[in-house]
């Protein structure tokens, strides 16, 4: 069997999330489920499932009409709240995309000059230098967007949304458990300190705007 190019679907059973690309295999039936980098804690975290949605000619034709059918399906969606594309855009043939790779990384060239140390120090200095105000307008122009379109979590029932949040807890919950993270990685001293410390703010909170028992009247609370 020979080698396919195609373009695909990855879904999650957990949750709504999902990811359209395109693949040029080195062998027939090669496993591949995406190559994210911003939203790689999705794969991690959830369980993804693959579809094959459209195969094409193993030519260097076919694979620029792979790609112009995988900007076709990521354009319409790309400011979706549960689409994980980062990207849409940019189409080389394979005889390109082949001759440039051989040659950077022959020559050492951009990332191929640094050591893996650096190569991670680097992705630090890249996060670090975009500020928390930067990040914060992003995230408040996309919400405008998603919900001015109603898609997205704007696009869902008050039902599915507490459905949604219920079983994304879960799941995040029975991870960080395996994996001894967040409150399950902590000592019971250490255990007792945070919830300690979160419920005085939570009963700061509730004093400040009146909620829970600090709503009540004396009268009422006896």
């Amino acid at each position: 069997m020979q080698p396919r190019i195609y373009t695909y679907k990855i879904t999650f059973e957990e949750v709504p999330y999902y990811y359209y690309g395109s693949k040029k295999e080195r062998y027939y039936n090669q496993e591949y489920f995406g190559s994210p980098t911003t939203n790689k804690w999705c794969w991690e975290l959830y369980t993804p499932k693959k579809q094959i949605l459209e195969l094409f000619d193993y030519t260097d034709k076919g694979y620029e009409e792979c790609r112009r059918v995988e900007d076709r399906l990521i354009k319409p969606v790309l400011n979706d709240t549960w689409c994980l594309n980062e990207r849409c855009g940019g189409n080389y043939s394979l005889d390109i995309k082949r001759k440039n790779g051989i040659f950077v990384r022959d020559n050492k060239l951009g990332i191929h000059s640094l050591d893996e140390n650096e190569r991670i120090e680097n992705a630090k200095n890249a996060r670090k230098s975009l500020s928390r105000e930067v990040l914060s307008q992003a995230g408040k122009k996309a919400s405008i967007v998603n919900k001015n379109n109603k898609v997205g979590i704007y696009g869902l029932s008050e039902e599915r949304k507490i459905e949604i949040c219920s079983m994304g807890g879960k799941v995040a919950g029975k991870k960080l458990y395996e994996n001894k993270k967040g409150l399950f990685g902590m000592s019971e001293s250490d255990k007792k300190k945070f919830q300690s410390k979160g419920g005085k703010k939570q009963g700061d909170i509730n004093k400040t705007f009146k909620k829970g028992i600090c709503a009540l009247t004396k009268e009422q609370r006896s």
